[in-house]
C-alpha cells in the first residue's frame, strides 16, 4: 500500500512497529535526560548541600560525648572499622555518611565530622564523637560538652 507524503508524517497512520520505535526512542531521550540531571546534582556537588535555611531548621542542641580506645578497630554501623583518630561520629537518626558541623557551645570551637555509626548509648547524649573530634573541640578531659549539631549534607 502506497502512502502519500502527507500521510507519512501522521503518527496514527504508521504501522504498530513504527509507533513502538517512536515510543522507545522517546523513552530513551527521557531516561538520558534524567541521568544527566542526576549527574548534575550528584552528592559530590555543592548543590546537594543543604540550603542555609534548611540547615538552620535542622539544628540540634544537646550534649556530646566521645568514644575511643575500647572501640578502636571494631566495626561501625556503616561496616567500616572505627578509627578513633578519624573525624567521625555516631548519631541515632541522621543518615550514615552525612556530614555535620559540631560546635562546642562552651568554647566556640567547631569540627566537621562524618556520621558512620549509631549511638550514643550514654544517658542524655545527642552525639558520640571520635577521640580526634573530641580533641579538636577541646572536650576530651571533661568527657561531655554542650554542643550544636548542624547537618551539612551527604
Amino acid at each position: 500500500m502506497m502512502r502519500s507524503p502527507r500521510q507519512r508524517h501522521l503518527f496514527v497512520n504508521e504501522p504498530p512497529k513504527a509507533r513502538r520505535a517512536v515510543f522507545f526512542w522517546a523513552a530513551a531521550v527521557v531516561l538520558g535526560a534524567v541521568q544527566l540531571l542526576g549527574l548534575l546534582i550528584s552528592p559530590d556537588s555543592s548543590a546537594a548541600r543543604l540550603h542555609p535555611a534548611a540547615a538552620a531548621a535542622s539544628r540540634e542542641q544537646g550534649v556530646a560525648s566521645w568514644y575511643g580506645r575500647d572501640f578502636h578497630g571494631l566495626a561501625t554501623a556503616s561496616g567500616e572499622p572505627f578509627d578513633m583518630y578519624a573525624l567521625t561520629a555516631a548519631h541515632p537518626t541522621l543518615p550514615l555518611g552525612t556530614l555535620v558541623r559540631v560546635r562546642n557551645l562552651e568554647n566556640g570551637r567547631s569540627v566537621d565530622v562524618r556520621i558512620n555509626d549509631r549511638g550514643p548509648y550514654r544517658q542524655g547524649a545527642t552525639i558520640d564523637l571520635s577521640y580526634r573530634a573530641a580533641e579538636v573541640l577541646g572536650m576530651v578531659r571533661e568527657g561531655r560538652a554542650p554542643v550544636e549539631v548542624v547537618p551539612l549534607g551527604p
